[in-house]
């Protein structure tokens, strides 16, 4: 695993407050499990809410918390006065997201000054085993001058 180091010391307060502040996030009662230079991991407790018709969580939503957690483990490395955006992604599904808890864990693979790419990983935590759901790889842009604070 790459090691990287945050060029803002408050990288870790910056992503929580930015995470915190997405509504969809909160809409699907995802939560910011952790945070480190070039890591994140998002997790999902299954409700029916975010369930399809057959009970699994809907894929959807195993791709809004992969991209998310891409998004911060970018985000972690940009300077203070930048934000991120998704340029893409492309997510495997290798299982049914058939478990009580889901974890989206993304490490960057490569940080460039524009582009920082990310691999992804969904699993689903069921009785007290890891079974992979999903797998990807996300492309993320830095927009330098752009601090990422909430809009009024």
């Amino acid at each position: 695993m790459p090691s990287f180091t945050a060029q803002d010391p408050d990288f870790a307060d910056r992503c929580r407050d930015s995470f915190n502040r997405q509504p969809a996030m909160h809409l699907i009662g995802a939560s910011m499990s952790r945070i480190a230079p070039g890591f994140c991991e998002v997790e999902l407790l299954r409700r029916p809410e975010v369930t399809q018709q057959h009970g699994f969580v809907h894929g959807g939503m195993v791709g809004m918390i992969a991209d998310s957690a891409a998004g911060y483990a970018a985000y972690s490395l940009f300077p203070a006065d930048a934000t991120v955006l998704t340029v893409e992604y492309k997510l495997n599904l290798l299982a049914p997201a058939d478990a009580d808890r889901l974890l989206a864990r993304s490490q960057v693979t490569k940080h460039g000054r524009t582009l920082t790419i990310c691999t992804m990983d969904v699993v689903g935590i069921r009785d007290g085993r890891e079974i992979a759901c999903a797998t990807g790889l996300a492309t993320m842009m830095c927009l330098l001058g752009r601090p990422d604070a909430p809009r009024k």
